[in-house]
Formats: structure tokens, C-alpha cells, sequence
């Protein structure tokens, strides 16, 4: 059973050992470090003490925008990061967000499918913003902006 709980600092070696798992270019240490705590927020999931699974938010002003979501290669197609998703969502949701946003590489099409099912649009798109391996990328991806509006501010 996957079940799920913010984490702190001591879960960076997990947390890193999924990221370097899940990307072609990992966030690096300091990134992660520097994204726990402060105006960030997350969630991981856990099989019994083994964590499979993160995503970690950030809060700006009325917005929030996940900053990365990983699931194990070895869990992913069980939908852990729906559920990671939707925790996310439901987060913004208490805590009266305006709109969540994130970023996506263009080639990301699983991710791309679930954020829209989600609900998420397709809002812009951020030309050469991912570093890539893909030769005729000439070493950047382009970013696909996705977001979702919580509140409009009628009443």
C-alpha cells in the first residue's frame, strides 16, 4: 500500500536517488537541498518505508507551480504521480491558490497526457529551455507552460 507524507532534509539521499533515476539531467544537489523548506512544499510516497515517488511545489504570491515530480522507473504506470498530482492540486486548492503552473519538456508525452487530464492547458511555450541529449535538439529541449486556474476572484 502507497502512502504519502511531506518530507524534510534527511530524505535528500531518496530524493536524489529518484531524480537521478527519473531525468536525463537530474536537478543537482543544491537545487534539491535548496527546495525544501521556505516558500516549497511537498509530498512524497512511501511503500511501507520505502519512498517510490516526490513531487515538490512552490508558492509565489496567489501561484503555484510544481517544480518536479518523479516516480521510480520501477513504479511508474500505477499511478503513484496521479496521485501526486492530484495531492498537489488539492494543496493549492486549500490553501486558496489563484493557479497552479508547471513546466514540461516538449518530449514528455505521458506527462504531458496526465497534466491534461488533470486539467491543465497548454499556455506557452519556453524555446531551447531544457538542456537535451538529442542531437538534432542542438542541446536544448523546448519547455511546454501548462497551467490551471483555481479561482477566477468572482464572488
Amino acid at each position: 500500500m502507497i502512502n504519502f507524507k511531506p518530507v524534510d532534509e534527511t530524505a535528500i539521499p531518496q530524493l536524489m536517488a529518484i531524480e537521478t533515476a527519473c531525468h536525463s539531467h537530474p536537478w543537482t544537489l543544491n537545487t534539491m537541498s535548496s527546495c525544501l523548506g521556505g516558500r516549497y512544499f511537498n509530498v512524497a510516497a512511501f511503500e511501507d518505508e520505502n519512498m517510490v515517488g516526490f513531487y515538490i511545489g512552490e508558492k509565489a504570491g496567489p501561484d503555484y507551480t510544481l517544480m518536479d515530480i518523479c516516480v521510480t522507473p520501477s513504479y511508474q504506470g500505477k499511478g503513484i504521480a496521479k496521485q501526486l498530482l492530484a495531492q498537489f492540486i488539492e494543496y493549492g486548492e486549500q490553501q486558496n491558490a489563484e493557479n497552479l503552473f508547471l513546466e514540461v519538456r516538449e518530449s514528455n508525452t505521458r506527462a504531458i497526457a496526465l497534466y491534461e487530464y488533470a486539467g491543465f492547458i497548454e499556455m506557452s511555450v519556453r524555446k531551447n529551455y531544457y538542456p537535451s541529449d538529442n542531437p538534432a535538439k542542438n542541446g536544448f529541449e523546448d519547455a511546454i507552460l501548462m497551467g490551471m486556474a483555481l479561482s477566477l476572484g468572482f464572488q
